[in-house]
């Protein structure tokens, strides 16, 4: 194996040029694919992370059974109980995994500053659980999450609301407004406000519109002790669907009406944005595929004319045709080798510099510039680096097969 290696080597030597021309092809490709898997990755876990900790909607949401379905057109039906909320936090509270189990409320209303009134989207969240969220956040990726102080759980007329809503009603933080809505039993009922901080909102479309506000001024505001749904923090993603499973089996044997739901399947925006890049990813994939099968093939082609003596002179003395196989597949593989190494140091370059420059951009349906992040997939990179060396060895058979099927005798004649 020694032998072909080395001979593998020289006839690469021999004709540097090209075999550095496919090198580069070879390289170039593997960057390509790896940096862009990064910059995906990036993309999923800076969705995910906004969908779990920056919406502050946990692993795990629980809800009253047809919620989604109908609990908007009778919030008062299907909010959860104080009772039904022990429960959840008794069956949660022995799983190692579980970090918080906490209520919140969904509230609609309108907003006004004694003057100028329009309509808000509130999420009532406990504010110490809201800080336990957004410590989890990856802050460096996701960028400053809001402007002001911190809500206060003894405050509850503190609230945060989207820069877009504060420049609707020409407010700014520590300023003071008014909020109405009906409550759960159709009365109308007016909480005053003040604004602790102002927030950007994950989408251009409800930066006017959203609001976080303490739990008790939700509860309040809706004349209710109750919630709409549980928001479950777990210590790890990768336990979300067993103690999904678990809690499932738990609500059935306790006889509660709930049903519980992974961030995943809460989030469309997430889901969509996946969808998307991996269709993406799968195209530039199968660029780079068609140009490295494409490269060596060519490369080896002309390898096999103008060698088809050399070829005919080592039949001659004895060598077989798999041997001329094996030795056109060992020398495209050294090439798969040398050009996913080159492809390596590309990727290695790339990553650096986007980590140095620390480009930003505004994603599309976000209302904010974010610093662009190459993230490093040590698995991706091991599986296409085995990949693309099993590529250009496959490629390397047709013509290699061309090379071990010539007659010896027109072989050494070949001008």
């Amino acid at each position: 194996m020694t032998a072909w290696i080395k001979i593998g080597l020289r006839n690469i030597v021999k004709n540097l040029r090209r075999s550095v021309i496919t090198a580069l092809a070879i390289a170039l490709g593997f960057a390509a694919v790896n940096l862009f898997a990064g910059f995906t990755n990036y993309m999923y876990t800076g969705n995910r992370d906004i969908a779990i900790y920056g919406k502050c909607g946990g692993h795990l949401t629980i809800f009253r059974k047809d919620f989604l379905e109908k609990g908007r057109l009778n919030p008062a039906q299907y909010l959860l109980s104080p009772e039904e909320i022990r429960d959840v936090n008794a069956i949660c509270q022995d799983n190692p995994h579980v970090m918080l189990v906490t209520p919140q409320l969904r509230i609609t209303g309108l907003a006004s500053n004694g003057s100028i009134s329009t309509i808000f989207i509130a999420q009532g969240i406990v504010p110490s659980a809201k800080r336990v969220f957004f410590s989890r956040m990856n802050a460096p990726k996701i960028g400053k999450i809001f402007e002001g102080r911190e809500l206060e759980n003894d405050k509850s007329y503190g609230v945060a609301m989207t820069k877009g809503l504060a420049r609707l009603l020409d407010l700014k933080v520590g300023s003071y407004a008014v909020a109405f809505t009906n409550t759960i039993y159709g009365q109308m009922n007016a909480l005053d406000m003040e604004v602790f901080q102002l927030l950007d909102a994950a989408s251009d479309e409800m930066n006017d519109k959203i609001m976080q506000v303490p739990l008790a001024f939700a509860r309040t505001l809706y004349d209710t002790d109750g919630a709409d749904k549980l928001a479950i923090l777990l210590d790890d993603t990768k336990y979300t669907e067993s103690i999904r499973d678990q809690l499932q089996t738990a609500f059935s044997q306790r006889g509660l009406d709930l049903e519980a739901k992974t961030w995943e399947e809460m989030s469309e925006w997430y889901r969509k944005v996946k969808i998307m890049f991996d269709v993406i990813f799968a195209f530039l994939f199968s660029i780079v595929f068609i140009i490295v099968v494409m490269s060596v093939i060519n490369t080896m082609s002309m390898v096999v004319v103008e060698r088809t003596r050399e070829i005919g002179t080592l039949r001659a003395l004895g060598l077989r045709r798999r041997g001329v196989m094996s030795l056109f597949a060992v020398e495209t593989s050294l090439l798969g080798v040398f050009g996913t190494i080159g492809g390596l140091f590309l990727t290695f370059i790339g990553w650096c510099a986007v980590d140095v420059i620390k480009p930003t951009w505004i994603p599309p349906g976000i209302s904010r510039r974010m610093v662009i992040s190459i993230e490093f997939v040590p698995e991706f990179m091991l599986y296409s680096f085995i990949f693309l060396i099993l590529l250009c060895l496959i490629a390397s058979l047709i013509p290699a097969k061309r090379a071990a099927g010539q007659n010896v005798v027109d072989a050494l004649g070949h001008v």
